[in-house]
């Protein structure tokens, strides 16, 4: 390629419309000129799947005249290198290894912060020190920081636990502890076995694998380029050391935003997606956290995902839930705005061509709950319909102007139950109470009971049902003809 020929056709197309690759290659242009980045990649993933790649900038190795990055051309990802860290952890609990509400000491003795617990680590809920202390751990060899202990400081509590979000790059290097721990070998070899080999991820290392780029400070006042460091973070890895690329990054999106269950549960990706904890001071939150992964709320719905920054690089992944996701990175320290790169490829991807809703076909109901526990409820007057859902679960949902809506799951206790799995009604059990000859007498929920008809005096609704039962309300007032 001629020094002077721009790199900006997409490099993998998948079925979008020309006009909106054109309208993503405007954005991601505008961002590498806008933000003076050396070189920019980005992706576009649907279902799972690449639908759009692009790359701009030429300055990807030490030679600012040499070729442009593609899918295949590593950046370090920084922070996103926790999501990793947290899928990890959540394997280890799915197994029974460890409980979520388990204080650290319990797996992982010796540490300043065993109080803690596994959760209020992931969600950075734990009060501990965002940073190791001096040097900067990001800019630095691993030995500045050679053990856990040297990571954390001798007294790294900030705020008491669960008071407050505060974010923890040594948190995250506790949790790769805890994983090296109960795996038995180190977070690098746990994560190469349990997650990038599985999945196919090839490109993503712990250390640079060429085709690389290299990162680059951008001088502020100056078209010049300063080489950053990229050493190895040894025990703060877990926090922020991978380097990837567009292609695995699109790979990781699909476990994060549920298109595969191939390394995790889809109801554990679900919990971990849950909010737990939002950015103090921000009154109307935008970003807040699950355990291990950032959400970001926007008007189309709740982002799940992460950013990531390291001396020389930047990076986002970003995902709706089921839906479409986007990659971007830069080889700049600071200046290119990543985030909002990728939720405005995910915002333009989706508004110029919207998701098909999926075709309806009907479900089988041989072997569900019968049918007749469909149909319309009463929460004393308030009345609910319950729905059968294609995945032989259920749906509750109010029908007046206000009410609860929980969908639930078929129940470990067997034919008649349903365990909540959102909403209000979330953990708690649905019962279908039947007659002897199998006739459906009413629901209970919570302590509460679902009847047929409002305040049914046949049913034994809590705390029983007047006597005289509905009467028009008493005359009051009124003047005389």
């Amino acid at each position: 390629m001629p020094p002077d020929s721009p790199r900006s056709e997409p490099g993998q197309r998948g079925g979008l419309l020309p006009a909106t690759e054109r309208l993503l290659l405007h954005r991601v242009a505008a961002e590498q000129a806008g933000g003076r980045a050396p070189s920019l990649v980005a992706a576009v993933a649907r279902d799972g799947r690449p639908v759009w790649t692009a790359g701009r900038g030429r300055a990807v190795g030490l030679d600012p005249a040499g070729g442009g990055a593609g899918a295949d051309t590593q950046y370090r990802i920084g922070s996103i290198t926790k999501t990793f860290t947290a899928v990890l952890v959540m394997r280890l609990r799915d197994e029974g290894r460890l409980a979520l509400g388990d204080p650290l000491d319990r797996h992982l003795p010796g540490t300043t912060v065993g109080d803690r617990t596994v959760a209020q680590l992931l969600s950075h809920l734990g009060g501990i020190a965002a940073e190791t202390p001096p040097p900067w751990w990001e800019r630095v060899a691993g030995q500045a920081h050679p053990t856990l202990a040297d990571a954390l400081g001798p007294a790294p509590g900030r705020f008491r636990p669960g008071r407050r979000h505060h974010y923890s790059n040594v948190g995250f290097a506790v949790l790769g502890a805890l994983v090296a721990r109960l795996r038995g070998m180190s977070w690098a070899q746990a994560l190469h076995r349990e997650l990038l080999a599985p999945l196919g991820m090839s490109r993503t290392t712990a250390l640079p694998a060429a085709p690389h780029a290299h990162g680059f400070a951008v001088h502020p006042h100056a078209d010049v380029l300063l080489p950053e460091p990229a050493h190895d973070a040894g025990v703060l890895a877990p926090a922020g050391q991978l380097w990837s690329t567009t292609a695995d990054l699109v790979r990781w999106s699909a476990v994060l935003a549920g298109h595969t269950d191939a390394v995790l549960s889809a109801d554990t990706l679900t919990e971990m997606r849950e909010p737990a904890a939002v950015e103090p001071d921000s009154g109307e939150w935008r970003l807040g956290a699950g355990l291990g992964v950032q959400l970001l709320r926007e008007p189309g719905g709740v982002l799940v995902g992460h950013g990531g920054s390291m001396p020389g690089f930047v990076a986002a992944l970003w995902a709706r839930p089921a839906g479409t996701a986007a990659v971007a990175m830069a080889n700049a320290t600071s200046g290119v705005a990543v985030v909002d790169l990728a939720v405005g490829l995910i915002d333009a991807v989706d508004t110029a061509e919207p998701p098909l809703p999926a075709e309806w076909v009907p479900a089988p109901v041989a072997g569900r709950e019968p049918l007749d526990v469909t149909g319309v409820w009463y929460w004393g007057p308030a009345p609910y319909t319950l729905s059968l859902r294609p995945d032989g679960g259920l749906l509750l949902a109010p029908l007046g102007r206000s009410g609860r809506c929980s969908r639930f799951r078929p129940g470990p206790a067997g034919r008649g139950t349903f365990l909540g799995v959102d909403g209000y009604f979330a953990g708690e059990t649905l019962i279908a109470r039947r007659q002897p000859d199998g006739g459906l007498r009413h629901l209970e929920l919570a302590s509460f009971v679902f009847t047929r008809s409002p305040y049914d005096p046949a049913d034994p609704v809590p705390g029983g049902v007047d006597a005289d039962g509905w009467r028009p309300a008493p005359h009051v007032g009124g003047g005389q003809d």
